[in-house]
C-alpha cells in the first residue's frame, strides 16, 4: 500500500461558521436540496460527530451509486473536520480509502478559505495520479458550489 498526499485550497463566499455547519451538521438535509442532480439522499448512522457513518447516495446516471464516509474528527471551535471515504465512490481496484482533513478560515476580505489535506491510500503497487485526484476534487466541488448557491439564495439556512 502506498499513500499519495495532496493539498488543496478553495474559496467560498459563505462565512466560515455557516459553511462549516452546512457541510458537517446539516449535510444530510442540505446536500439533496442543494444538489438534487447529484445527491439523491444522505443517510447518517450517528449524531454527526466522530464515529458517525455517512452514506451519500447519488442520482442515477452518475459514475458512482454511493460513497460511505467515516467521520474521524469534528472541531467546532476551530472549524475543522476530518473524515475518511471507506466505501463506494472511487474505491476499488486502485484505492483502499481516502482521508480528508479540512480547515475553514476567514478569507481575505470576506468568505471562507477551505484548506484540505487529502491522503489517497492505494492498493498494492497501484498509482493514483494527479489527474485522477483533480477529477475527484472536481466531482466534490460540484456539490459544494451547489451548496454555496443554495445558501446564498436562502440566507436563513444554517445561521
Amino acid at each position: 500500500m502506498g499513500i499519495v498526499n495532496y493539498e488543496f485550497e478553495t474559496t467560498s463566499p459563505i462565512s466560515p461558521a455557516r459553511l462549516f455547519k452546512a457541510v458537517t451538521f446539516e449535510a444530510d438535509k442540505l446536500f439533496p436540496k442543494a444538489a438534487p442532480h447529484v445527491v439523491k439522499s444522505v443517510e447518517l448512522q450517528g449524531n454527526g460527530g466522530p464515529g458517525t457513518l455517512v452514506k451519500i447516495n447519488f442520482a442515477e446516471g452518475l459514475p458512482y451509486q454511493y460513497v460511505k464516509h467515516h467521520v474521524d474528527a469534528v472541531d467546532e471551535a476551530n472549524l475543522s473536520y476530518s473524515y475518511s471515504v471507506i466505501g463506494g465512490g472511487p474505491l476499488g481496484a486502485k484505492l483502499e480509502k481516502i482521508s480528508f482533513d479540512n480547515k475553514l478560515v476567514a478569507a481575505a476580505g470576506e468568505g471562507t478559505l477551505v484548506k484540505s489535506s487529502m491522503k489517497f491510500f492505494t492498493i498494492g503497487d497501484s498509482a493514483f495520479t494527479e489527474d485522477e485526484i483533480k477529477e475527484q476534487i472536481q466531482r466534490m466541488d460540484g456539490v459544494y458550489k451547489a451548496v454555496e448557491a443554495y445558501l446564498l439564495a436562502n440566507p436563513a439556512v444554517c445561521n
